[in-house]
């Protein structure tokens, strides 16, 4: 029976009492966090929407929304989704913790959107600063229609008013845990999706996961080089149409 390179990685990236790794140069970890120091910065509050519905209802209502009316996203709205999905939760004894779990507290993935219709905010793309809960603003102009090129030509990358694309990088996790990090990289990513997708569900807005589409052009969109960094999964959100 032939193997594909996905049967290789997975038996080649497989833990054994004989393997499981030598001491780390704490010298070489990567930074936990990614910045753009020349770019503008938006602070966001910390102050978010008063009502979230209990987690039971959350999870009888999650379903994948993909028909957005054209009502915009509040800045509030989106500063919850952004913190929910990945933000710090808490800070203790100089680590800072969040609110998806991640293999060895490494954080490969950092959170990048585009903004379609979010009040108070140009259209354009946007990169989370986590440690600082803020927006920093990378371009500015109509992404939607080239973004759903890029993921076979799915329409709701329009008329969502908000695109949420995760990247990761991939040496924050490679550093300690050699190829099987690309198995936790994965694993880190479905977190945050999965706390995206409950807590737009839990404040009235729904949200649909993507995995299909075209790596290297939405890395060109970033402008990211697709190797050291690249999209590994995509989300959007708002408000469902009807």
């Amino acid at each position: 029976m032939p193997v594909g390179i996905g049967d290789a990685f997975q038996n080649d990236t497989k833990h054994s009492r004989r393997k499981l790794g030598g001491a780390l140069d704490w010298t070489k970890k990567p930074s936990t966090y990614k910045k753009y120091p020349a770019a503008k910065t938006i602070k966001l509050s910390l102050k978010f929407p008063d009502q979230s519905l209990p987690i039971f209802e959350v999870l009888k209502k999650r379903r994948s929304v993909r028909s957005f009316s054209s009502r915009p996203l509040s800045k509030v709205e989106l500063s919850f989704l952004l913190w929910a999905s990945t933000g710090v939760r808490r800070r203790e004894h100089g680590y800072e913790f969040r609110t998806a779990p991640s293999a060895g507290a490494l954080y490969p993935i950092e959170t990048y959107i585009i903004v379609n219709n979010v009040e108070g905010l140009e259209k354009g793309l946007y990169h989370y600063t986590i440690e600082g809960h803020a927006l920093e603003e990378l371009k500015v102009g109509d992404f939607g229609e080239k973004l759903s090129q890029a993921a076979l030509e799915q329409e709701m990358l329009v008329t969502a008013p908000l695109v949420l694309i995760w990247t990761a990088i991939f040496e924050r996790s490679k550093w300690k845990y050699g190829q099987r990090a690309y198995r936790y990289v994965y694993l880190d990513a479905g977190h945050i999706g999965q706390n995206l997708a409950l807590s737009a569900t839990g404040i009235g807005l729904g949200s649909c996961q993507i995995g299909a589409f075209f790596d290297d052009e939405i890395n060109q969109i970033l402008e990211v080089d697709g190797t050291a960094e690249s999209v590994i999964y995509l989300s959007v959100a708002g408000h469902p149409f009807g």
